[in-house]
Order: C-alpha cells, then sequence, then structure tokens
C-alpha cells in the first residue's frame, strides 16, 4: 500500500512539474537560456511552490532561487538542498532540461507531501495493527471467559451428577455451538444412563418380587416334607413339583441373562445376511404341530426373496416368542398368521392373531420385563416373552408396534433399509 501510494504521488509531483516546464516554454520567446531569464525571474518572484535554476552555456547560476547545482539533464529525484535565506533545507523532485544554447534549466519542488504521506500512512497502518491486535486480544479474551464459563457449568452439573443428583443436566444457551452440541451429546448419554440405573433397579425389584413366590413355595414344599415326613410316593412327587419350580427359575434368570447379552450388543459378530422366508418356514414347522394341539390354526407366508442382515439364532427366537405368546393368550379357535413382505423401504415382519389382543393402554408396558396382564398371572411364564422380542428387535435396529387387529392383535416388526438387503424384480 505504501509503495503504490507513493509511486502515486510521485506521478503527481512530476506530472505538476513538466506542467510548469511547458508554461515556462509557453512564455518565453524562445528557447535558449537568455529568452528564459525573465520567465524565470517573474516565477521565482510568484511563490507558486516550484524553485528555478537557469545554468548558461559556460555553467554560471544566471537566474533562479536554487544554489548552483552539479546536475545533469532528466529527472532528478531525492535532491537535498541545502538551506538558503528564509529557505530551509529540504528534499525536492524535478525536471533538468537542456537550452537550445547549451544552458540547462532546473525547475524543482519539493516532495514533501510523498514523506508526509508514507509517514501517514505507516502511522495508520500502524495504528490499525494496534486497534484490530486490541480487538483480537479483546474477543479472545470473550471468547475465553464464555467457553471457561460453559466448561465450569459442565464441570459443575457433572460434580452434581457424581455427587447423586442424577436429574442435572448440562444446560443449553441455544446458540448451536459446539458446547451445545457436546452438551446435548451427554445429556443424552446421562438420560440413557440413567434409564439404564432405572430398569436396573426395576429389574431388581422384580426379579426379588416375582421370584418369591416359587421360592417360598418351593420352600413350603421342602419343609411340609421335612417335618411331617412323607411316603416315598409323595416324596417323590415332593421332588418332582421342586424340580419343576428350580427349572422355573433357572429359567427366569437364563431368560434375563439372554435379554442382557443382546442389550449389551455382543451378538453383533454373529451377523450375516439371514433370508426371513427360512426364518418363517422354521418357526411355522416347528410350532404347528403344538398350535394345532390346543385347537387354533397357525399360518405363515413370505413375498419375495427377502434377506437381512442379522443374527439368524436370534430373530428365530424372536418370532418363536411371538408365536407362543399368541398361541398362550389366546383361546381355542384362533387364528395365528405369520408374514414377512419386503418393499423398497426395507423389511417387515408380523403376528397377527384374532385372540382377545392388549388394551392399547398397555401395549408399551407389556413390553417391560416380568409385567404381566392380570389375565396372564395364573397362566405358566415369567413376563420375559416380549422383553427378548424388544431386545432382539432393537439390537437389529427395527421398530416394533404393537396395534389392534380388530379383533386380536398385531405385532409388527419394520427393519430399516440399511439393515435390509432386498431383491426387487
Amino acid at each position: 500500500m505504501i509503495l503504490s501510494a507513493t509511486h502515486y504521488m510521485k506521478e503527481q509531483i512530476d506530472g505538476a512539474v513538466e506542467a510548469e516546464v511547458r508554461e515556462i516554454d509557453m512564455q518565453a520567446q524562445g528557447a535558449s537560456s537568455g529568452s528564459l531569464i525573465p520567465v524565470i525571474d517573474s516565477s521565482t518572484k510568484s511563490g507558486n511552490g516550484f524553485r528555478y535554476l537557469l545554468i548558461s552555456p559556460n555553467g554560471e547560476r544566471i537566474s533562479g532561487d536554487l544554489p548552483m547545482l552539479q546536475v545533469s539533464p532528466g529527472l532528478i529525484e531525492s535532491l537535498s538542498i541545502p538551506p538558503t535565506g528564509l529557505l530551509p533545507a529540504m528534499t525536492m523532485r524535478g525536471i533538468c532540461r537542456e537550452t537550445s544554447d547549451g544552458g540547462m534549466l532546473v525547475v524543482l519542488t519539493s516532495d514533501r507531501q510523498i514523506n508526509e504521506l508514507r509517514e501517514f500512512i505507516t502511522r495508520s497502518f500502524l495504528l490499525g495493527v494496534i486497534v484490530a491486535l486490541a480487538l483480537v486480544l479483546l474477543a479472545g479474551a470473550l471468547i475465553s471467559a464464555a467457553s471457561l464459563r460453559r466448561i465450569e457449568e459442565m464441570s459443575q452439573s457433572s460434580r452434581n451428577i457424581v455427587h447423586g443428583n442424577l436429574a442435572q443436566r448440562i444446560p443449553l444457551n441455544g446458540s448451536g455451538d459446539e458446547f451445545d452440541h457436546l452438551a446435548a451429546s451427554l445429556n443424552s448419554m446421562l438420560d440413557r444412563i440413567t434409564a439404564l440405573m432405572r430398569s436396573m433397579q426395576q429389574v431388581s425389584v422384580d426379579v426379588a418380587h416375582d421370584l418369591r413366590t416359587p421360592l417360598s413355595r418351593l420352600r413350603q414344599k421342602l419343609e411340609i416334607v421335612h417335618e411331617r415326613g412323607a411316603s416315598q410316593p409323595q416324596l417323590e412327587a415332593a421332588v418332582s413339583d421342586s424340580l419343576n419350580d428350580i427349572d422355573a427359575i433357572l429359567a427366569t434368570f437364563a431368560a434375563l441373562l439372554r435379554i442382557s447379552q443382546i442389550e449389551s450388543s455382543q451378538r453383533h459378530s454373529n451377523f450375516e445376511l439371514v433370508d426371513l422366508s427360512e426364518v418363517v418356514a422354521t418357526v411355522g414347522e416347528i410350532y404347528q404341530p403344538a398350535v394345532e394341539d390346543r385347537g387354533q390354526q397357525l399360518t405363515g407366508s413370505a413375498s419375495g426373496e427377502l434377506l437381512i442382515h442379522g443374527d439368524k439364532a436370534l430373530l428365530t427366537q424372536m418370532l418363536a416368542n411371538l408365536v407362543e405368546n399368541a398361541s398362550s393368550h389366546c383361546p381355542e379357535g384362533t387364528k395365528i398368521s405369520i408374514c414377512a413382505t419386503a418393499s423398497p423401504a426395507g423389511a417387515s415382519l408380523q403376528v397377527v392373531d384374532d385372540g382377545p389382543g392388549i388394551p392399547s393402554e398397555y401395549r408399551q408396558t407389556v413390553l417391560e420385563r416380568f409385567y404381566r396382564l392380570d389375565a396372564s398371572r395364573t397362566s405358566p411364564g415369567n413376563g420375559l416373552g416380549l422383553s427378548l422380542v424388544k431386545a432382539v428387535a432393537d439390537l437389529h435396529e427395527a421398530s416394533m408396534t404393537l396395534d389392534d387387529n380388530m379383533p386380536g392383535l398385531r405385532v409388527q416388526l419394520t427393519f430399516p433399509r440399511k439393515a435390509a438387503r432386498t431383491q426387487f424384480p
């Protein structure tokens, strides 16, 4: 910037000097030294900002207000002029031109404007740098203070959580910045941890509640045999009943461990391409005799080549649990159907029955562990069947919905496109 402005000012000064020389030539009647003397004398007295020197052909100073100078024809740059009379020393710029008779005409003007402009630009630049630096430091301090404040808020929330306030969440300021994104992610993680802890507490309570009855019944049977004595048939019957109770308890723990293993996503290593039509055919073949023995009807269908990226064993168990759940809670004459369909949006698996169904207010509750409707409490089971189905669905990133089939229940599992690889004609 300084070089560009200096170059521009030099061009302006040089242009003014050339214009002055042309004016002198117009006023003079000739181009000789003698004809230039009156014009130079008049211009010197005018005080127009230019200084002049006219040198005769023999090298003598004959007019002008400049001292004798050793110059050559051409452009003169940054020529230092010593003080003369009332004029101080200065640096000048101008032109030296030969006259027609061999003399020289020198026209100079001060280049003070160039120096002033250079100083002005330098001062402005330095001032701009200082102001910019001050603004940068101020902005940095403000940003740093805001960042430290947000970090302290997050740290304080973390300390509150560590001290037992599990409802505490990291505040968001609504700016949508990186701290808000981080806080939202941490809050989601805390929500998930809180949900898991509540689930663990609920499971502990449910386990204690649901196992207390069979354990008490088992102890009562053994106590009766122990205190009252029993014949061999009675002893064998008591042992048989006790073994059944123990098997039920072990089945409950096995189901809990199975659900925990599925929810921990440890089964991803067993994922492969699974044909849902094969899963439907397998479950239908296995359960059809048992369903028919209960006086019910089981049908299955699968449209197209439908491939799911998942764990075949878990998918088979999931579908088996749905069929078993429908058959166990439906009366004689119920029709149960399994339907697997493929579409560009993904894959869908449905288990439909025309039994009593589940009231709408309980359709989400029955997915919780150990939860059983009052009408089901007299039938065998531990209330973990649908919980396991939900765990397998979550592992495969499939949505699960329970809807009214009018009459009956419709359970639908929808696998997203990224989890389904289906061939279409």
